[in-house]
């Protein structure tokens, strides 16, 4: 499908995977909406994109759910309709279970879960009015497996699978498609911005990540599993293997969790 004209909404888009979706998709000659909490960073990436004039930018917290409708609202009535959503905002974490506040966990359910489902129901209805339209939602490995340090970021990626697979059973027949993208490794500044047990950012990068897949190499890939209509993709590198092994050998999957040195 030719992507000029196409408006596509990416949330998270001041950093990390969001940002290269931004500019793939901008040389794609779609147009842009661009959000995150950071809005001087918005206009640097809007001014990096192709043709920055034919952007928006349209900054909010995902945790303030209120406000959704209204930002909502703005987008339609600036743009017209949205074709694809992309849910990539969001925020990973560095802590213990048991070493963790419930407020903590809360902080990143209200930010992965429930911000991106609030989007979601407010973009939802124009793209039923239309009949047409693709929700993205950028998941992660961890969406299909828990790994330690990660507990709340884990449930809420797992919540996330639970419902945009329900909601893909209740929208295939109105032109709509969703897409689960769950990463592995990509070499962004989520580790760095990871909450700890006390909510504060981690603030370092882990080796992994620095050593993971570039995020435009990334965001190539999810256009194009995003084009194919695919249900739902896997990117990164060896660390794939480990959906496979759960699903298949789930002790045996255990045990290598149990030792694996995850910072």
């Amino acid at each position: 499908m030719e992507n000029t004209d196409r408006v596509v909404w990416v949330t998270g888009a001041s950093s990390g995977i969001g940002e290269a979706l931004a500019y793939a998709y901008s040389e794609k000659g779609a147009r842009l909406v661009l959000s995150s909490r950071d809005e001087g960073r918005l206009r640097e990436v809007q001014s990096r994109c192709a043709e920055p004039g034919r952007h928006l930018v349209v900054p909010f917290d995902l945790r303030d759910t209120p406000s959704v409708g209204t930002r909502c609202a703005e987008v339609l009535e600036h743009m017209g309709h949205v074709d694809i959503l992309i849910n990539n905002g969001g925020i990973s974490q560095r802590s213990l279970a048991m070493e963790t506040p419930l407020d903590v966990d809360r902080m990143i359910m209200e930010t992965n879960f429930f911000g991106t489902i609030s989007l979601t129901k407010a973009v939802l209805p124009s793209m039923t009015e239309r009949g047409s339209g693709r929700i993205v939602v950028i998941s992660s490995l961890v969406g299909r497996f828990g790994t330690p340090l990660r507990s709340a970021y884990s449930a809420s990626k797992h919540a996330l699978h639970g419902f945009f697979e329900s909601l893909r059973s209740e929208v295939w027949d109105l032109g709509i498609g969703v897409t689960l993208v769950c990463p592995g490794f990509i070499r962004t500044n989520i580790s760095v911005n990871a909450l700890t047990g006390d909510g504060s950012p981690q603030g370092t990068m882990d080796e992994a990540q620095a050593h993971g897949m570039p995020p435009d190499a990334c965001a190539w890939k999810i256009i194009a599993a995003v084009e194919k209509g695919k249900s739902e993709v896997y990117i990164g590198g060896r660390e794939l293997m480990g959906v496979y092994i759960k699903r298949f050998a789930p002790g045996l999957f255990d045990r290598i969790i149990r030792k694996a040195r995850v910072t």
